[in-house]
């Protein structure tokens, strides 16, 4: 599953290959497989935004996944 942001692709990015520069509220993203975080941040950036709008109450994002904290 590719990236939906800017901010998500940047936030995988750095969870792959500087784990420890993560913020605390990123530190989710760890229990994520490499595959997931190479797809995550191998993502092309031309036409995503730069963040996702939050969840409203009762919606449920594609694919299970509430990227509400990333940075």
């Amino acid at each position: 599953m590719p990236a939906v942001s800017k901010a998500q692709r940047i936030v995988a990015a750095i969870a792959k290959n500087h784990p420890d520069e993560l913020y605390e509220r990123n530190k989710g993203m760890l229990s994520m497989s490499k595959e997931q975080l190479h797809d995550f941040a191998a993502t092309k950036e031309k036409g995503l935004p730069k963040r996702r709008r939050p969840l409203r109450r009762g919606e449920f994002r594609k694919g299970g996944y509430d990227w509400r904290n990333y940075e």
